[in-house]
């Protein structure tokens, strides 16, 4: 429950801040207070169904044993260590990214790890932007960069809203439009590929044309990848590290175990940086967000054996295309329109015909009455940022695929109900 505004806290602003106005969507909040009575298929098929939250839980059976068998944990583990990563797992990173992520080798001391994509991110933008500058971000976009980049940070979202009758299709004339017309000077372009929440995969084209337009405003462009081995389409992913022989000063690409690897628990991101300064100034901070010693040796023997590696992802892909198709058939056969997708464990879905009205009030009481009505939490259009109102993002690799379904089916009988 969000806690009412109050002085008697004695906080200071910034805490005061956070307590009046919690940065925390609403979304998120509402999964919190209803997952303890999540559906079962045999103790609760009137449960809540989670399809807001983006996390992998198609491949467990394949990490338990091989999470099992990296439990032989050297005594060096548990001292203190660089706050940027062991040596030994920042090189073992430089290897894997090269060899399955990046399109090309990347030495080991461009490579940083602190706890989570988020917080990368925060701390990456924290060295390249100053309180009260602009970052470009495409939408529709993760809701969540907004508490990365403006919670703590103090930097302004500059949104580039693309249009759903062109496909949300994000065009260095949409761009230019939006830097242009900033009331904030603009600093960086954050740059999502596979996208969130469509699932778009970027070709080659669309990757150069966002790198050529940065570099013609001198820009940071920073390449959030996160999703780079979670394809589930016959596309391949085109790393923006694969369009240039270096990243130079400008382009910085981020990753992490957390979707691709299924560990978002774990909280392990990755910073792919070749622009001393940055890595120097992320250096410096990295203390306060520093992956414990333990994860770090876990993940470097998960990610050392090729050949596990190579399986598992390739299974993670069989498996996310698979649930996707049935899900998207469940969805076909009630009725909800959805844009296709190529990767993730996201698509979004056209529930503009059951608005009562195209505004966002009209989104908000429509998304409320699927959580309350239906027990399904979809997340908003709106946490989005999407430019017009009726879009809501389904997660469907979170849930069993039998609660997903059950989801879909409830959705489908309150809306048919809802035109009846």
């Amino acid at each position: 429950m969000t806690e009412p505004h109050s002085r008697d806290h004695r906080l200071s602003q910034r805490g005061e801040n956070l307590v009046g106005n919690r940065p925390t969507p609403a979304y998120i909040e509402a999964h919190y207070d209803l997952v303890d009575d999540s559906w079962d298929p045999a103790s609760n098929l009137e449960g809540y169904v989670s399809m807001c939250i983006a996390e992998n839980k198609l491949v467990w059976d394949l990490l338990a044993p091989k999470m099992a068998a990296s439990r032989d944990v050297p005594a060096r583990v548990t001292g203190y260590d660089a706050m940027v990563g062991a040596w030994s797992f920042r090189q073992a990173l430089a290897r894997f990214l090269g060899t399955h992520l990046l399109g090309r080798s990347v030495e080991a001391e461009h490579v940083l790890v602190l706890a989570g994509a988020g917080s990368v991110l925060e701390t990456l933008f924290y060295a390249v932007a100053d309180p009260g500058e602009g970052i470009l971000i495409p939408t529709p976009s993760y809701a969540g960069f907004w508490l990365d980049l403006e919670v703590r940070d103090g930097l302004q979202i500059v949104p580039v809203h693309t249009e759903a009758a062109d496909g949300f299709r994000i065009t260095p004339e949409l761009l230019d439009t939006a830097a242009d017309n900033a009331s904030v000077p603009i600093r960086a372009l954050l740059f999502t590929s596979p996208d969130n929440p469509q699932g778009r995969v970027y070709d080659a084209d669309e990757i150069e044309a966002i790198i050529d337009w940065t570099e013609e405003r001198n820009i940071h462009l920073v390449v959030d990848e996160i999703y780079g081995l979670s394809i589930h389409a016959d596309r391949p992913f085109v790393s923006a590290a694969a369009r240039r022989p270096s990243l130079g000063e400008r382009i910085h690409i981020v990753w992490a175990f957390s979707k691709d690897f299924a560990a978002s628990g774990l909280r392990c991101g990755v910073l792919v940086s070749e622009n001393q300064g940055v890595l120097t100034a992320v250096d410096a901070v990295a203390y306060w967000s520093a992956v414990s010693g333990d994860t770090q040796f876990l993940l470097e023997q998960l990610i050392s054996d090729e050949r596990w590696v190579d399986g598992f992802i390739a299974e993670n892909q069989r498996r996310l295309g698979d649930t996707y198709r049935q899900v998207t058939a469940a969805l076909d056969a009630v009725g909800i329109r959805h844009l296709p997708a190529e990767a993730g464990f996201f698509f979004l879905c056209d529930l503009r015909p059951f608005l009562d009205e195209p505004t966002w009030e009209a989104e908000a009481a429509l998304w409320r009455r699927i959580l309350d009505d239906a027990r399904v939490n979809l997340t908003p259009g709106a946490a989005c940022r999407i430019g017009e109102p009726g879009f809501m993002r389904l997660c469907f690799a979170s849930e069993p695929l039998p609660a997903v379904l059950t989801g879909i089916e409830r959705i489908g009988a309150l809306l048919t109900q809802g035109l009846a």
